[in-house]
């Protein structure tokens, strides 16, 4: 069974950039001065090919997602790029040039991740948004194809007017002897740019906190547009 173990990934990652970075920082005092000043050089030339443009479109923060009832939200920069490991459902989905992501996590199973696509027309993003849908809507198929001991099924909780439009799905899977997991998806776009957010944790479909992630799509959408 695919589990949302992707926020506590995130939050070991980020203890170990935290940790690279003092050694980095300690290494500069010692004999070996050069060779850290040049690892430094070279740490900073991989930050700048993977900076931001200032023409990126916004990205949610933590307060913008469903609030969890036992923990606070962490995230992580806006990155360049599709992530490292897809977010469930639509892996294989999205392009990575013109891509930007974040991931969030929080102190316990539950985990979150946007992507943000910046087309090159609007047909080409309505195509996309579309794509990203289907996907999702298959999702539930072709989990139980693969493991077929389990079970998925899949909810359509429907469109949201903002912008040019966005849509919520739910998935839902359970394999013997582990937990069940449920995932909220949604799909917005704005123009020639769209949008997918993830969240998940372990759980039914009665724990997904639907009415608080339509609020976070449609704030997603929103922030979409950059003048």
């Amino acid at each position: 069974m695919r589990k949302p173990t992707r926020s506590l990934r995130g939050a070991v990652l980020g203890l170990v950039a935290t940790a690279t970075a003092a050694v980095v920082a300690m290494a500069a005092t010692g004999p070996a001065q050069a060779q850290t000043q040049a690892h430094a050089q070279e740490t900073q030339a991989r930050a700048t090919a993977q900076a931001v443009p200032r023409s990126t479109p916004g990205h949610l923060v933590p307060r913008e997602l469903p609030p969890h009832p036992s923990s606070d939200w962490y995230a992580s920069d806006v990155t360049q790029g599709l992530p490292e490991t897809a977010p469930f459902c639509v892996e294989k989905t999205l392009p990575s040039a013109g891509a930007t992501h974040r991931t969030f996590w929080t102190e316990y199973d539950t985990g979150a991740t946007q992507i943000v696509v910046r087309t090159g027309t609007v047909a080409a993003a309505r195509q996309l948004a579309a794509a990203a849908e289907q996907k999702i809507r298959n999702c539930a198929a072709d989990w139980q194809r693969t493991y077929p001991q389990g079970t998925a099924s899949w909810r359509d909780y429907g469109a949201l007017a903002v912008e040019d439009g966005a849509h919520v799905y739910g998935v839902h899977t359970s394999y013997p002897d582990s937990e069940p997991g449920i995932h909220l998806f949604g799909v917005g776009r704005d123009g020639r740019t769209v949008t997918i957010v993830t969240w998940g944790q372990m759980g039914d479909y009665d724990q997904a906190p639907l009415a608080d992630f339509q609020r976070t799509i449609t704030t997603a959408v929103v922030k979409l547009y950059h003048p």
